[in-house]
């Protein structure tokens, strides 16, 4: 996964996979999904992303060991 914002543009865009995305799914205004034909979710673009989240939190990382390791035993 990688995360990319674009000051200038207020766009941020969280890149789940290296596939090139087939389409695009609006979910709100500003809000879309990179989607493969398979309809695999590849990115995710947040438009006016300062409005929207803390940017700052686009660049730290927390993980829940207990609910990782409930999911991979």
């Amino acid at each position: 996964m990688k995360i990319f914002y674009d000051k200038e543009t207020d766009a941020a865009y969280i890149q789940l996979s290296q596939e090139k995305p087939t389409g695009v799914i609006e979910v709100k205004d500003g809000f879309n999904v990179d989607t493969t034909d398979k309809g695999e979710i590849i990115g995710i673009e947040i438009l006016e992303a300062s409005k929207k989240i803390p940017i700052n939190s686009l660049f730290s990382l927390e993980i829940d060991t207990e609910e990782l390791l409930k999911t991979n035993p």
